[in-house]
């Protein structure tokens, strides 16, 4: 009794235990995070985040990643151009993953997310015979770190590589979905091949003929695709019935495949054109393209002879031709001797019968039992008996043991063929439970794929809407593009129509005197573009501002250097072109003044490449202040904290140099929103005349400068200007 009492007791812990452990087991959640550069913010796409447990994912085109986590566990966040980063799971918040001093290349993470894309395809071909959902599983990554505005041309190829995996397990329906989906994002030759194939499959001719009709008028085609597109046409139409014009359409992609030695493709047109000329019972034709077929199949592979082979047999077969389907028959089985291996397992996705020695055998006992020569179809059906069980093929097994049944009936030994049909019975029974446990199987597999293929779509409808917002976007800022643009070509049309006005009346007054007018007009625009004339009444500003100040030296000072520049401007008013380094001479000095004026606004930096020949290069002058200024009085100046001023001289190539203006103030588009309406327009006729300045200077010099102005930061902050200066 109190053995059982002992027993009851140490149950009750053990249950109590187990619960505890339950209880305090913590439990798995999805954990949503993102992976960017500390410094500038910006995120890192293709970075490998795992567990301690094994999970595993890579960041998106936004650096964003979905991970099975629990509470403890601790994420490794690694690359191959960055530290490894590890990272503690404490709650269920969205993690922020923050790397420093990492380099953020465009194009090489680019390149990055490229090569990961062709790998995980490479890894979903892989696994498409071994395990379709883990095949699926990395299509579904490869289409991830695409992010949410992925490549057009990279999506396809996941789409249609989904496809493919659809396809090779006669998922039909789904293999069409996607192939769709893949054309939808980017049509290409390939995929619409794939598609027609499966149109084909699933008796969909119509629409296979008018997806192909297109493609026979481009001349881009590699001979291989072309010959695939006339066979792919001929067996639409076959299967709508126009045999005759399948047989052309087979006929046109023979003459390709014999052209350029396509030898593959020419077993198949032969063997194609031969069985559509039986369906015609044009037996003479059938037979020749049968031999052709035969001949080339025997000099490619011995696994394809006898594909052929046993084709042509069936051939005879159709047309009750029993002795030489027969004679075709035994010599199959003597080739698959001297393979040396009973079962080939030849088939294709079109092609639901194999190629065995026992299916061969029980195909030359019908064979005999059509004539009636039961004697010499018993062995036959026997040895299938025997290798289909050796092989465990119960179907043939089952139909070779019905049929010697019947046989042994025919021949009047009902004894033998009672036993035989007992041991046929009892076949189906085993044969029927192996198709339920198959059928259960089948179900299971459809489920994963449905399961699977529902995460794609949600992982496409992502990015369809994040693309439709994007697109939204991006086109409400091109309609404010476009009407800027507008209002600067109306007003350029009327700077160019007062000028064409003014300078036709003085062309007939006197040619000399429009000459020299025309001069002097292009040097006065030189002028105002050169300086500023708020610049002028800001500087006198300053210089009165030290003066209230009592501030003497100060006001010496800068009005020393005010008018060191203002004669420096004067001097090379006149001039086309001068010295680079008597240009940057100018502008340091002009910095100078205005950071006199703005020190707790800005700081500057000017550095020039010690490879760069100064002296060479020849500017416009004056061309980079308006810049300076813009930076300075619209960026720089209504930032709440201190900025940074960085203009920087590099060599560009053997005959050109880049001067790069930077500055992080509030952006262009901030700026513009806080403007009035005077600064507006002042704004914009300066840089109009800029513009058209460095066009003319440009036509008559050969395309000497070209300006490039960005914005800095992707939110709009900041400012870029790029300037490239030729030497000649």
């Amino acid at each position: 009794m109190k053995k059982i009492v002992v027993f009851i007791l140490l149950i009750i812990v053990a249950s109590g235990t187990a619960f505890c452990q339950a209880q305090q087991t913590p439990k798995t959640f999805t954990l949503n995070g993102k992976v960017e550069v500390k410094e500038t913010g910006k995120p890192i796409p293709g970075v490998s985040v795992s567990t301690n447990l094994g999970d595993y994912v890579l960041t998106n085109g936004l650096g964003e990643f979905k991970i099975k986590v629990r509470i403890g566990d601790e994420l490794v966040v690694e690359a191959v151009d960055m530290e490894t980063v590890r990272y503690r799971i404490k709650g269920n918040d969205d993690v922020l993953i923050q790397v420093e001093d990492y380099t953020l290349s465009r194009s090489a993470n680019t390149k990055s997310v490229t090569q990961r894309h062709e790998t995980l395809l490479d890894s979903a071909e892989r696994y498409k015979d071994k395990d379709i959902e883990k095949s699926i599983d990395f299509v579904a990554q490869s289409i991830s770190i695409l992010g949410k505005r992925g490549q057009k041309k990279e999506l396809a190829r996941s789409l249609s590589k989904l496809g493919e995996i659809y396809q090779y397990h006669k998922q039909i329906d789904l293999a069409i979905d996607n192939y769709e989906d893949a054309l939808e994002a980017n049509k290409t030759i390939k995929t619409s091949l794939l598609l027609a194939k499966v149109y084909n499959m699933s008796s969909r001719f119509n629409e296979s003929i008018i997806l192909l009709d297109p493609l026979m008028a481009l001349k881009t085609m590699v001979p291989y695709q072309r010959v695939t597109l006339y066979e792919l046409m001929g067996d639409a139409k076959k299967g709508n019935g126009e045999v005759l014009q399948a047989i052309e359409f087979y006929k046109e992609g023979l003459l390709i495949a014999e052209k350029n030695q396509i030898t593959p493709k020419l077993i198949d047109l032969n063997s194609k054109i031969a069985e559509a000329y039986s369906r015609e019972n044009k037996i003479i034709e059938a037979e020749a393209y049968f031999d052709n077929s035969l001949q080339l199949a025997e000099a490619s592979a011995p696994l394809r002879a006898l594909q052929e082979n046993e084709k042509v047999a069936d051939f005879y077969n159709e047309k009750s031709r029993f002795n030489e389907e027969i004679n075709m028959r035994k010599r199959s089985l003597q080739d698959i001797k001297k393979l040396n291996t009973p079962k080939l397992g030849i088939s294709k996705l079109d092609q639901a019968d194999t190629i065995t020695s026992q299916r061969i055998n029980y195909k030359i006992a019908n064979a005999y039992i059509a004539q009636d020569r039961y004697n010499e179809a018993i062995p036959f059906l026997k040895k299938s008996i025997i290798e289909a069980d050796t092989e465990d093929d119960l179907v043939v097994q089952k139909d070779a043991t019905r049929k010697l049944s019947e046989v042994y009936k025919e021949k009047g030994d009902y004894t033998k063929a009672l036993d035989t049909y007992q041991s046929y019975v009892a076949l189906v029974d085993t044969l029927y439970i192996r198709k339920e446990q198959e059928i259960s199987r089948a179900n299971r597999i459809n489920r994963d794929i449905a399961n699977a293929q529902s995460r794609l779509v949600g992982l496409e409808n992502e990015r369809e809407l994040s693309q439709s917002k994007y697109d939204l976007a991006l086109t409400e800022q091109q309609l404010v593009e476009e009407s800027y643009k507008r209002q600067q070509w109306v007003i350029y049309s009327l700077i160019f129509g007062l000028l064409l006005t003014v300078l036709a009346a003085f062309f007939f007054y006197r040619s000399n005197q429009q000459q020299k007018l025309t001069n002097n007009l292009l040097a006065l625009k030189s002028l105002r573009s050169q300086m500023n004339p708020h610049f002028i009444f800001n500087a006198l500003n300053s210089v009165n501002n030290f003066i209230s100040k009592s501030d003497e030296r100060s006001a010496n000072r800068y009005l020393s250097e005010f008018s060191t520049l203002m004669r420096s401007v004067l001097e090379n008013s006149e001039e086309d072109f001068i010295p680079l380094a008597k240009e940057l001479e100018q502008l340091e000095l002009y910095i100078k003044l205005e950071h006199s004026r703005f020190k707790d606004k800005f700081d500057y930096e000017i550095v020039v490449d010690d490879e760069v020949p100064v002296n060479n290069y020849q500017i416009p002058p004056m061309l980079l202040q308006p810049y300076i200024e813009n930076a300075i009085w619209h960026g720089l100046r209504y930032r709440e904290t201190k900025g940074l001023l960085y203009v920087s001289v590099k060599v560009e190539s053997n005959n050109s140099v880049a001067i790069c203006i930077t500055d992080n103030g509030i952006g262009r588009k901030k700026s513009a929103s806080i403007k009035t309406q005077n600064q507006k327009k002042q704004k914009s006729k300066g840089m109009g005349i800029i513009q058209k300045r460095v066009a003319i200077l440009n036509d008559m010099y050969s395309d000497k400068v070209s300006i490039n102005i960005s914005d800095l930061e992707t939110d709009g902050s900041g400012t870029k200007v790029l300037f490239i200066l030729k030497k000649e």
